[in-house]
């Protein structure tokens, strides 16, 4: 008489099915377009990446990627999109500073930075520069700090907004050096910046887009919160040069989704974006920004993130700022 089978090797024979079905949908995939939410209003720093990454994504993988500008509650209306999403590599996200360490750190936020999604490649991001308009008497850091404690109601300086990182890198280095400065929020980079330029905001910390402005003479850079000195600027000092190692940082974004995707579509995924990075094409344009490529897996970009929290998280609390990029 024939043995039925057991519970057990049924158990173990279902395990096994979904194990299989699992690979081939990783081989397959994708076989349809995907969307990627970026949480912020188009023309920002994280929709020029996801753009940039997402034509060679779309090119190499045979479909399009869909971005999609979700913006709100400093980022975190559409990463709460994604966090809710099903786990299957179709609906992805654009990370960031802002929306993953900056937002939820000031305000209560729907999900939980690390453990509502799946950390799947880094981008990078530009760093910033300590810029000041040429009428401000100061050619060096020392200098800055010095002129701004003259100053009895402090002198002012400009950020893209309440919580971004611009303020968060300023609140840091008023802290460490002493300097008395006075927080001018604005909707943006870029009117804070012309306003450097015109006159109207004596400083700000600003991203490398605003290079040209710099060597065009209209603004004078005095410090950069990168490793090394930029080569368009070569002549500007790193704050790590300075003694002021803490404010070497970047603006970062990263390729994120929801919570436990099948590990070899994240691997997949994030081998991509290397090597999409890594392009010649793609090479010149992240060098001109100062972004430089990493070679972190998934599991690094997720542990990066939380080093982030850790980081930027009391000091975003402690600035008391809103959540607007």
């Amino acid at each position: 008489m024939r043995a039925e089978p057991t519970h057990a090797f049924n158990f173990l024979l279902c395990g096994f099915i979904s194990i299989c079905a699992n690979a081939l949908h990783a081989q397959d995939y994708p076989v349809k377009p995907l969307r990627v939410i970026v949480p912020f209003a188009p023309g920002g720093a994280s929709d020029g990446l996801a753009r940039l990454v997402g034509d060679k994504l779309s090119r190499k993988l045979g479909q399009t990627f869909v971005i999609e500008n979700r913006g709100g509650a400093g980022g975190m209306l559409g990463s709460d999109l994604v966090a809710k999403a099903a786990p299957d590599g179709y609906l992805l996200l654009i990370s960031g500073i802002a929306s993953h360490v900056v937002a939820p750190a000031m305000s209560s936020a729907p999900f939980d930075p690390i453990r509502s999604f799946t950390h799947i490649a880094l981008f990078g991001g530009p760093p910033s520069g300590l810029m000041v308009h040429p009428g401000v008497p100061a050619r060096t850091v020392a200098e800055f700090i010095a002129y701004s404690k003259s100053l009895p109601a402090g002198l002012s300086y400009g950020s893209a907004g309440e919580g971004t990182h611009s303020q968060l890198i300023s609140e840091l280095f008023r802290l460490r050096t002493g300097a008395n400065l006075v927080h001018i929020p604005y909707k943006g980079t870029g009117p804070a910046v012309a306003d450097v330029v015109a006159g109207h905001l004596p400083a700000m910390f600003a991203g490398t887009s605003a290079i040209a402005q710099v060597r065009a003479g209209k603004t004078r850079m005095l410090a950069v919160t990168k490793e090394k000195r930029l080569a368009e600027i070569p002549d500007v000092p790193t704050f790590a040069e300075l003694g002021l190692r803490e404010l070497t940082t970047t603006t970062w974004f990263g390729l994120s989704g929801p919570p436990a995707m099948p590990r070899d579509i994240v691997s997949r995924l994030n081998s991509e974006v290397r090597i999409a990075l890594a392009l010649p094409d793609m090479r010149e344009k992240l060098d001109a920004d100062g972004i430089e490529i990493n070679n972190l897996d998934s599991d690094g970009f997720t542990a990066f993130v939380r080093s982030e929290t850790e980081r930027w998280g009391p000091i975003a609390r402690a600035a008391g700022t809103g959540t607007n990029k």
